[in-house]
């Protein structure tokens, strides 16, 4: 794709096709539907972090008027080993597990059974009424602890996955990954300056305004609906009919408009219980969590420790690098070490590096995913040690990344050569930045960080539909989280040549459209958009072939301009161009309705790289650090909608900067959550926050035919180490744990 290419629907900003019936309240989330004769399902979730089941008693309950349906583990088929791939994965076993347990409960707030009843009121009581014998074991809730070979066990049957030989013993190590490159001890020897440290980051969870939510309805064939809140049906599906040991033609997913995701609502909860009471009770039954359920019981992001070593030359030359990558999975192993260790050394060229990950099991909710999982957590702590190094080379930080930055050609930490990539041009650009020119407040700090995400392509479909009147229908199943809609119909806009306002986006239900993967690592505008365009030039060809009938000309006699077919050169100059709508009047005479189709599994999503930078103050006497400014760089690619880019990347500031200040789950010495809601869980308000200044980057990515990369991961990833590295300017004194709040602040400065 040529850079210079001019477009005209592509980087315009229209207003989102569902944004009207999303401010006006017309839009339906996942708890908005009402079916008749519907029960309301509710869990029973555990008081403890770790116990065994001894005896679950269901008779009174099942016994009260009002209760439909009671469930426990002992009702759900044998649970199937197997892999459940995408971003809320694992293993079919432990996916089964954590949406109802088994013999044992491996954290507060974990299902062990479910009733459905015709009211909230009396679903609670059955609740209360169920019987449960436990036997209390002790939690395991550090993730150093659980590391020791004397650790108690989470799982008994866990055996350490991917060591040189088997493991011989169970271990709270799920498993383990290596990256390594060169000769570390060779390149640190070469060093003139060495930093090192270990950074810790507690469990947060993504902080989606919507809980979850959904309804399932059987009917006598044993074939279920399921509308739900989710950011991919067609995964809920497959999971679902996994645990369930049904088939997924059994099975209808409906998406609903969604509240927020951020990777948190790729699993299943809520879903499975919800198609089984429908089973036994007969009716539909709507399940919706309390905001406390969400915090205790869905997936957080995982908490880690990180320790880094790096060492360079006086001309700040990196000549190693090694990272220690521990993560928590939670109750069953899945954490994102994979992605963490993918990405923490990935904007730098390194000839010696070693990365060494570890998936650890805890007493706590089993992990899920949260915008570019793994990477804040690992690129935090060498965001913070490049800080270091440029403080003890005394560089500008943004020159020591310039110095390492990797390029076009450029052999990635994880594997691959890059193609062109936008990060050299992200870090020039916060160095000429207004911002970064100005003076630093006094009494505030100034930190600089690079993000980074490798982003996704995996399996997209889609239809487009000719009306008759010349108007283009999309079909395809991508949840819309963040203006999906509106980039499909600028996409297709420009491809078909058709005014914007002409196209509509239907996102299909799992009957109604092919089968999309989830709604996440900034795949959808990549390889959802490219099925797309393949999809509308099926239609060209087509729309090109019915005017050469018209015509009564070869099909290569005919040429598709500005959303109509013209003549080609040479041909009969008398015959005038025919639009989509004077094509659809005849189409009964030239072969039927008119429809293209695309699927694929879409190649080279494009690396994305970002460069965030901030000036953030301390109150000395407090603690409490105030953001005063804050600029995001990323490059896009291609901006279809640019709006839209940016909000991502002001929101995944946002998110990165609650996470580095103020979010973290708190647990006390039972396993249980201090801290499960809003008042006490600190997310940032409108308040906290000033305006988010943003600057697309566009170096388009070859693999896409307009050059998209995916945008909304990666601005997540920076934030944490800009606000580390700003408070280290601040007070002269490095934390490394995080979140920097106002106690763990404070500590810091009187410590120093």
């Amino acid at each position: 794709m040529a850079e210079a290419t001019e477009f005209k629907a592509i980087g315009t900003r229209p207003v989102r096709p569902d944004g009207v019936d999303k401010v006006t309240g017309r839009a339906q989330f996942g708890a908005d539907l009402n079916l008749p004769n519907m029960l309301y399902g509710k869990v029973l979730r555990s008081p403890h972090a770790h116990a065994r089941i001894r005896r679950i008693d269901l008779d009174a309950a099942r016994a009260m008027p009002g209760v439909h349906a009671v469930v426990s583990g002992a009702d759900f088929p044998g649970a199937q080993h197997g892999e459940i791939g995408g971003e809320g994965g694992g293993d079919v076993a432990d996916v089964a597990k954590n949406v109802m347990a088994r013999d044992k409960v491996l954290y507060h707030g974990h299902p062990l059974a479910a009733v459905a009843a015709t009211s909230q009121a009396i679903a609670e009581a059955a609740l209360a009424a169920i019987e449960v014998e436990y036997e209390v074991l002790t939690p395991v809730l550090d993730l150093e602890a659980a590391m020791a070979p004397d650790a108690v066990l989470v799982n008994e049957n866990c055996f350490t996955k991917n060591l040189p030989e088997p493991a011989e013993k169970p271990s709270n190590i799920a498993s383990v990954m290596t990256l390594a490159r060169g000769n570390v001890d060779e390149g640190f020897e070469l060093a003139d300056v060495i930093v090192e440290g270990e950074y810790r980051i507690p469990m947060a969870h993504q902080g989606y305004i919507e809980p979850h939510a959904c309804t399932a309805t059987v009917n006598e064939s044993g074939q279920a609906t399921v509308w739900t809140c989710t950011q991919g049906h067609f995964a809920l599906r497959t999971q679902t009919a996994n645990i369930l040991d049904m088939s997924v033609a059994d099975l209808k997913f409906i998406a609903s408009e969604i509240g927020g995701g951020f990777g948190g609502k790729t699993v299943v909860y809520l879903e499975p219980v919800a198609v089984m009471l429908s089973t036994q009770a007969r009716r539909p039954v709507k399940m919706v969590m309390s905001r406390e359920e969400v915090f205790r019981a869905s997936g957080p992001a995982a908490g880690s420790c990180a320790k880094i070593r790096v060492g360079a030359k006086k001309d700040g030359t990196i000549t190693a690098a090694t990272a220690w990558l521990a993560y928590e999975a939670g109750a069953f192993e899945g954490a994102p070490m994979g992605p963490g260790a993918m990405c923490v050394f990935a904007p730098y060229d390194l000839e010696n590096f070693r990365v060494e990950g570890f998936d650890v099991l805890v007493n706590k909710p089993k992990v899920a995913a949260y915008r570019a999982p793994g990477a804040p957590q690992s690129m935090h702590a060498m965001e913070s040690a490049l800080d270091d190094l440029a403080r003890e080379l005394n560089m500008d930080p943004i020159d020591l990344r310039l110095k390492n930055a990797v390029a076009e050609g450029s052999q990635a930490a994880y594997g691959p050569k890059f193609p062109a990539i936008g990060f050299r041009e992200c870090l020039e650009a916060a160095k000429a930045h207004p911002n970064y020119q100005k003076p630093v407040p006094e009494g505030a700090g100034r930190g600089v960080a690079a993000g980074f995400w490798f982003n996704a392509g995996m399996e997209s479909s889609a239809e487009v539909h000719i009306n008759e009147d010349g108007t283009v229908q999309i079909i395809e199943g991508s949840p819309d989280i963040g203006g999906s809609r509106a980039s499909m119909a600028l996409m297709a806009a420009e491809t078909l040549g058709v005014p914007y306002e002409k196209i509509r986006v239907l996102v299909g239900d799992t009957e109604a459209s092919g089968f999309n993967n989830v709604t996440g690592g900034s795949r959808t505008t990549f390889a959802t958009g490219m099925a797309v365009i393949q999809a509308c030039e099926d239609i060209i060809a087509q729309c090109k072939d019915r005017a050469a009938k018209t015509w009564g000309v070869d099909a290569d006699q005919v040429e598709w301009e500005d959303g109509q077919a013209i003549p080609a050169p040479g041909v009969n100059a008398e015959l005038k161009p025919l639009t989509l709508a004077e094509i659809m009047k005849t189409a009964a005479r030239t072969g039927g309705p008119i429809l293209g189709r695309a699927a694929l599994n879409a190649r080279g999503p494009g690396a994305g790289f970002s460069v965030n930078f901030g000036d953030l103050k301390v109150d000395r006497e407090t603690g409490k650090v105030d953001v005063l400014s804050f600029t995001a760089i990323q490059d896009a690619g291609k901006a279809i909608h640019p709006a839209y880019v940016e909000g991502q990347m002001q929101g995944g500031a946002v998110q990165g900067l609650g996470w580095a200040l103020n979010e973290e789950y708190i647990f006390d010495g039972n396993g249980v959550l201090e801290n499960p809601g809003f008042l006490d869980y600190r997310i940032p308000v409108a308040s906290d926050m000033p305006m988010i200044d943003t600057q697309i980057i566009e170096v388009p990515n070859p693999s896409h035919p307009f050059g998209v990369r995916g945008v909304g991961e990666t601005p997540i990833v920076a934030p944490l180490a800009v606000a580390a590295n700003a408070v280290r300017d601040a007070i002269g004194r490095r934390v490394h744990d995080l979140p920097l709040s106002p106690p763990n602040v404070l500590a810091a400065i009187e410590e120093g």
